[in-house]
């Protein structure tokens, strides 16, 4: 199987973005609010498949695992759109996250 990349998922969004620019809020710094919100709300659906069916089940039956997976790419979706309003790369995540990765190792 091959890695999904965070690269691979900005480059979809920005096909997206730039299909739909007169259609949806332009990516940029002002609407980077807008977009976690609607992230949050995204969230909100994967709590609400996990709240209402349980974890177990919510990932082990067939119907219910596709939403929750579906809503995970929604939040993913969203997530990808903030990176690219606050022009935040996939080599500043990476740094980010193994640095924060590293700390929480010897947290405890």
């Amino acid at each position: 199987m091959e890695h999904f990349t965070v690269e691979e998922m900005q480059k979809m969004q920005r096909a997206l973005q730039e299909k739909y620019k007169d259609k949806w809020e332009p990516i940029c710094p002002e609407i980077g609010q807008n977009k976690l919100l609607w992230m949050i709300g995204e969230i909100g659906e994967v709590i609400d498949i996990v709240k209402k069916n349980g974890g177990e089940k919510a990932c082990s039956e067939e119907n219910l695992r596709k939403d929750l997976i579906e809503e995970m790419a929604d939040v993913l979706m969203y997530f990808n759109d903030v990176m690219l309003c606050y022009g935040i790369t996939e080599e500043e995540l990476k740094k980010a996250y193994s640095e924060k990765f590293k700390r929480n190792m010897t947290r405890w």
